[in-house]
């Protein structure tokens, strides 16, 4: 028979069995650990495969561990490790603002605006995002002039479309358009799940409108948002390798103008490699931390 220490609730303890009057009852004082064989095949296993992966690294010539080291810190590297952060920030910040609006307007008691706001997330959810990329890259083929103005009437401004749309610009807008979608259905599941009992709660004690959503609402929502949110950031992160197709320097990019020129190719895209991962752990350390700081009281 086995029962469970109070101090250690992972492990099994196994005692021995003592007769008394009313039957037979165990001893603790008797217990010792139980034996798991198949946690320390499991231990051996992982040892072994880890084992494996570095003599292959160690022992292979054909990574050319040399020249990471001499490519990882890079001038080109760099520049386009730059780009891949920024593109990240901006298109993170536009297309979570964005996601905000749609958002509302998936909420709204007014149908034409909830109706719009659904159409936009079915779109823009439903394009791959290297496609969103290359047709705002080849905008100017479609609509060669751009203009402000009133919709049926004059203009206030017209400008050429294949000076306003560069890659970098085709690049935040596409990324910006993907991220929205996702950013608007992470709000609403976030706003959706705080118990309606409080809203009616601050409602009666006539708390205005404004002062239920930020004091009440949205600070229990955020805790509820920022582990989806934080994945999305990191899948656009990722995302932004795909601007290489429409002749924007990233950080793939730029690795790969480097071994179009060495012909290393494997080592150049083990540095992208590295600071990929780089990129999404720190990424990853910045949403448990903010996690931990929304979640204090729960």
């Amino acid at each position: 028979m086995s029962v469970q220490g109070p101090e250690s609730p992972a492990r099994s303890v196994v005692g021995a069995t003592r007769a008394t009057d009313g039957g037979t009852t165990v001893d603790a004082r008797d217990s010792r650990p139980e034996r798991r064989p198949l946690l320390w095949l499991a231990w051996v296993v992982l040892v072994l495969l880890v084992a494996q992966v570095v003599a292959f690294v160690l022992r292979s010539d054909r990574l050319e561990l040399s020249v990471v080291g001499e490519y990882l810190f890079a001038e080109p590297i760099l520049d386009g490790l730059v780009t891949t952060v920024v593109l990240t920030a901006v298109a993170t910040v536009l297309g979570t603002a964005l996601g905000a609006l749609v958002c509302l307007a998936r909420l709204s008691s007014l149908a034409p605006v909830r109706y719009l706001a659904t159409a936009w997330i079915a779109v823009f959810r439903s394009v791959p995002p290297l496609v969103q990329l290359l047709f705002w890259f080849n905008l100017a083929y479609l609509v060669p002039v751009l203009s402000i103005g009133i919709p049926f009437g004059p203009s206030f401004g017209e400008w050429s479309a294949n000076d306003v749309i560069t890659p970098y610009t085709a690049a935040v807008v596409g990324l910006s358009l993907y991220n929205s979608p996702y950013s608007a259905e992470i709000i609403r599941s976030g706003l959706s799940a705080v118990p309606r009992g409080q809203l009616e709660a601050a409602s009666s004690l006539g708390l205005p409108g404004r002062d239920t959503f930020f004091r009440i609402r949205l600070p229990q929502a955020t805790r509820i948002i920022l582990p989806p949110m934080g994945s999305q950031v990191i899948s656009l992160l990722k995302g932004t390798s795909l601007v290489s197709v429409i002749a924007m320097t990233d950080l793939l990019g730029a690795a790969r103008e480097v071994y179009t020129r060495t012909f290393e190719v494997v080592p150049l895209l083990i540095v992208a490699i590295v600071w990929y991962i780089v990129l999404v752990a720190a990424l990853t350390a910045g949403q448990s931390w903010l996690e931990r700081r929304f979640s204090r009281g729960y």
